[in-house]
């Protein structure tokens, strides 16, 4: 109880002191092309998110494409709830331990109740089945029905394997303070002691991006875990949403998230002469969002593009 405590404490106290690392460049005219786009694609707006209140979207892109990192975006300091793309903060931790050799990769795990929450497939066509009361799996399986299909019974049992203390203190010593894994993919009735009134998770579109830019660098851990979860991402099954704006020869490594009015996608994108990582959270569901999803994506891909022509 008392470490829940301090960790409400913390996120509050950096709620409103995110700062952006000193390994970032940016630029006025990049920044506030990136505001013209979320403009014209109706994306600076605040919505009406039910007992949430209203809420606005969080939004940075760092260019990859020059010789220093250059970060620009709308409102990425915002913490909003990020649905299933905090299960990448999940598998960070899961890796971590794995690499510290802490168990392996094939360690098998037997799910039970209430972890196995899923009652449909995130994505129809993949042919795996539900995780069930009794199943023996590996923690390797777990990690890519996590990512790849976003299940929420996979990342049940990660975050109890992986203990919600141990992602934490990794997430501070990334410097991710208010992005914290508090929830389990479950109703709160079904929460261990002390989460079931824990705040919702929440995070920000830097935090996410800075996430993905250590990805890239190899530095997130080491290389082995940022190789591992690069891998993971590029096998994403949900194309739905930033993927469809981007042209057929570009490889995106990202992890996506909606729940109910939230709609996500944070990832890395790359086709050899464009690089950029885009972070992007939204207070919008997902049906109403997808063409401006698919107009944003596509603008910033050209607007980077052109910067380097």
């Amino acid at each position: 109880m008392k470490y829940l405590q301090l960790l409400i404490l913390i996120s509050i106290h950096f709620y409103a002191n995110a700062q952006i690392p000193s390994h970032y460049k940016q630029s006025k005219s990049f920044n506030e092309s990136l505001k013209t786009i979320v403009h014209e694609v109706g994306l600076d707006s605040t919505w009406d998110v039910g007992e949430d209140g209203k809420e606005q979207i969080s939004f940075a892109v760092i260019d990859l494409t020059g010789k220093k990192p250059v970060l620009g975006g709308v409102n990425f300091t915002n913490f909003i709830y990020p649905a299933s793309v905090y299960k990448m903060y999940v598998a960070m931790e899961v890796l971590r331990q794995v690499s510290n050799n802490e168990y392996s990769l094939f360690r098998q795990y037997i799910v039970k109740p209430p972890n196995d929450v899923d009652r449909s497939r995130e994505i129809g066509f993949d042919p795996r089945p539900l995780l069930k009361d009794g199943d023996t799996v590996t923690v390797n399986y777990l990690l890519d029905l996590m990512i790849t299909r976003s299940d929420n019974s996979a990342a049940n049992c990660l975050i109890d394997i992986a203990g919600r203390k141990n992602i934490n203190q990794t997430m501070h010593d990334n410097g991710w303070y208010g992005s914290e894994v508090t929830r389990k993919f479950l109703k709160r009735k079904f929460e261990d002691p002390g989460y079931d009134t824990v705040k919702s998770t929440e995070t920000n579109a830097l935090h996410a991006a800075d996430f993905m830019y250590k990805i890239y660098k190899n530095e997130l851990v080491n290389p082995w875990v940022s190789m591992q979860l690069k891998a993971l991402m590029g096998r994403q099954l949900d194309t739905t949403k930033l993927s469809t704006g981007l042209p057929n020869g570009a490889m995106f490594y990202h992890k996506t998230g909606w729940w109910s009015y939230y709609t996500n996608d944070v990832g890395i994108v790359d086709d050899d002469k464009v690089k950029y990582i885009i972070s992007l959270f939204t207070p919008v569901t997902e049906n109403k969002v997808r063409p401006t999803l698919k107009e944003l994506s596509r603008r910033v891909y050209d607007l980077i593009k052109n910067l380097h022509q």
